[in-house]
């Protein structure tokens, strides 16, 4: 049985094989910058209420945002959501399912008394990590 020589590669083959190589190599790089760069930072949750509170049906809807600043993925972000108005305190509380470094989540709390009239804080209570 003949043995067939294999045909040597043409230029074109090995500049398309240099620059897909360069590529990969590119990427794996930037992962592992990535990686370096990030290290262990926790993530810092940011809230911000809107200013736009909606009336619907009696209700007052607050809408929000809330932010991930941080460095790592935070999981079952709970924000709590307090309005006091002439000695009466409203809650409510909210969750977040994933927020990932950058990530923004959005909701909104629904009180039967105007936020504008009494003092409103939100606040980011607790997140668990991945």
């Amino acid at each position: 049985m003949p043995t067939r020589k294999r045909p040597r590669p043409i230029p074109a083959e090995w500049i398309t094989f240099a620059i897909a190589a360069l590529i990969v190599a590119a990427l794996v790089g930037l992962v592992v910058f990535s990686w370096l760069m990030q290290g262990d930072q926790p993530p810092v949750i940011a809230i911000q209420p809107s200013s736009e509170i909606r009336v619907e049906a009696g209700q007052f809807y607050v809408p929000f945002t809330v932010t991930n600043t941080g460095g790592a993925t935070a999981e079952s972000v709970q924000i709590i959501g307090e309005l006091r108005l002439n000695e009466r305190i409203e809650t409510g509380e909210q969750q977040i399912d994933f927020l990932s470094k950058g990530e923004q989540g959005e909701g909104a709390f629904v009180f039967s008394r105007d936020p504008r009239q009494g003092d409103l804080s939100l606040r980011v209570a607790s997140y668990k990590l991945p």
